[in-house]
């Protein structure tokens, strides 16, 4: 079963809960239009089921309401800046605005930020430098529970660690690839999970390291012979090549940027800290402005001239199903099913501001 909300009906339940939990109105508003925004493009992995783990790292303290991004070095064109555990999808766009400022004043930003709580969707930041006509590439990692296996491995030994291109294109709408390394995103597991559906072969394998369908292996700990509760983990997108992609993140979004990388045992810590590595280009600034529009423009032309597959509808530019789910879901409503609902009432009933 499920239910249907209005895109502005639940952000205003998301927001309260989040200024029951100590955000000011502000902040509580950003917070909530990013994860409404998230479940609008489709990707409800990001979407408003997140809100009983952002209460459950409050209660915690690994999450700090009403944090800012803070500046520890800035050189003009380099900027390392450090979130101070605030919501990432605040600390996040104040530092893809320092980010943006400095590449329109120097024709790039190379872009640290440590120390983020759960960024959300990174396509979000995409679209921000892509509406300022610049092109942005982002490289995440996760320190939470490693819930995806390194190639030839049995078990969780990182995290989704996403990457994202953004790039804008004249006279339309701008690419935008947003994806996780794994196969797929461990919140589209809990999504299925919440739903009672099994997922595809190839994406998962239980804690034995066998290949499962079972997208509960990742969400709730199995039995172990020894009664202590156990997971299975995601599988890399591409074999080799995604694994190899998860580990750049990993090196440039957790060890570049002084945040950290995962090394250590898993726990049941509910907080979600990540790191990202944000290289913004204007190619205005860079001289190719005009040979970038029409090449980029001649390109996509000559793929979207490319027959249909049998039985497909075309092709399509990454951002494009996100934008039209958008439309669709902005004038028919969010579906929530029960289970998710029932996990965001509970997180309501406990959320109060962080001990002082």
């Amino acid at each position: 079963m499920s239910m249907v909300i209005p895109a502005p009906e639940l952000a205003q339940r998301v927001a309260s809960v989040l200024m029951a939990c100590g955000s000011s109105p502000v902040e509580a508003r950003i917070v909530a239009d990013n994860l409404v925004l998230a479940n609008l493009s489709g990707h409800d992995s990001h979407g408003v089921g997140m809100l009983p783990r952002y209460v459950d790292a409050v209660l915690e303290g690994g999450l700090k309401p009403n944090a800012g991004v803070r500046i520890v070095l800035d050189t003009g064109s380099l900027l390392t800046l450090d979130g101070q555990r605030g919501y990432g999808q605040v600390v996040g766009e104040q530092a893809m605005q320092l980010g943006i400022d400095r590449a329109r004043q120097h024709g790039s930003c190379i872009m640290t930020l440590a120390n983020a709580h759960h960024l959300g969707r990174i396509g979000h930041f995409a679209e921000l430098a892509v509406a300022q006509g610049l092109v942005a590439i982002h490289f995440v990692n996760v320190l939470s529970r490693p819930v995806v296996a390194p190639h030839g491995g049995a078990d969780g030994r990182f995290g989704t660690n996403p990457c994202c291109i953004g790039v804008p294109l004249a006279g339309q709408a701008p690419f935008v690839l947003d994806f996780a390394t794994s196969r797929v995103a461990q919140g589209k597991m809990r999504v299925a999970h919440n739903e009672g559906r099994k997922v595809e072969s190839g994406y998962l394998i239980d804690a034995q390291g066998r290949p499962t369908n079972d997208p509960g292996v990742v969400v709730v700990p199995q039995p172990g012979a020894d009664g202590a509760g156990l997971f299975g983990a995601l599988l890399t997108f591409g074999e080799h090549k995604g694994y190899g992609l998860a580990v750049a993140c990993e090196l440039l979004g957790g060890a570049l940027t002084g945040g950290g990388t995962w090394h250590r045992p898993a726990d049941s810590a509910r907080t979600v800290l990540n790191g990202m590595l944000t290289i913004l280009i204007d190619p205005a600034q860079l001289g190719t402005q005009a040979a970038f529009d029409a090449e980029a423009r001649a390109f996509v032309d000559w793929i979207r001239q490319s027959p249909p597959a049998p039985g497909g509808d075309g092709v399509h530019l990454a951002g494009e199903p996100e934008r039209a789910t958008r439309l669709e879901r902005a004038r028919t409503g969010i579906t929530i099913d029960d289970q998710t609902w029932a996990e965001i009432v509970e997180a309501t009933a406990r959320a109060k501001p962080p001990a002082t």
